[in-house]
């Protein structure tokens, strides 16, 4: 099993934002030279997160509208008692998760039709990074004896 690690740097503008980070996690993977196996994507940072879904404009927004009315930026969390004043970035990581891991088959990231890997910062406007590990098979060992070819949607 060949492993393979590097790492995105992201700086935001604001201190919530949403970026799409599928293209990236795709040219590592194909720098490792797996051809079969994980990627794991992790945000290493604790107001940062990362997750799969749709790329829409109208469901990202969703997803701010509905973190901020489960975890409000502005009120007086005890987090608040220790000097800091990004409670609501600890919670709202916390619901959308801090890593995901993706197959890897035919040298390609295996997602579905819709899905998209995306980085979440809640706590933004400073540099922070994502680790992205792949993991597997480079082709010289052993073949996935699963359904066979990779099929497009």
């Amino acid at each position: 099993m060949q492993t393979f690690t590097d790492y995105l740097w992201f700086t935001t503008k604001k201190r919530q934002e949403f970026i799409r980070i599928t293209d990236e996690i795709a040219a590592i993977v194909k720098r490792s030279g797996v051809q079969d196996g994980i990627a794991l994507v992790s945000a290493m940072h604790i107001t940062a997160g990362v997750y799969v879904n749709d790329w829409e404009d109208g469901l990202i927004e969703d997803f701010q509208v509905w973190l901020e009315k489960l975890a409000p930026a502005g009120l007086a969390y005890r987090h608040h008692q220790t000097g800091e004043d990004n409670a609501d970035a600890h919670l709202k990581r916390t619901i959308m998760g801090h890593q995901v891991i993706v197959p890897i088959t035919g040298g390609a990231l295996d997602l579905g039709p819709w899905e998209q890997v995306f980085y979440a910062e809640f706590d933004g406007q400073r540099k922070k990074r994502v680790m992205v590990k792949v993991m597997g098979e480079t082709g010289k060992g052993k073949r996935d004896k699963g359904k066979g070819k990779r099929e497009k949607a």
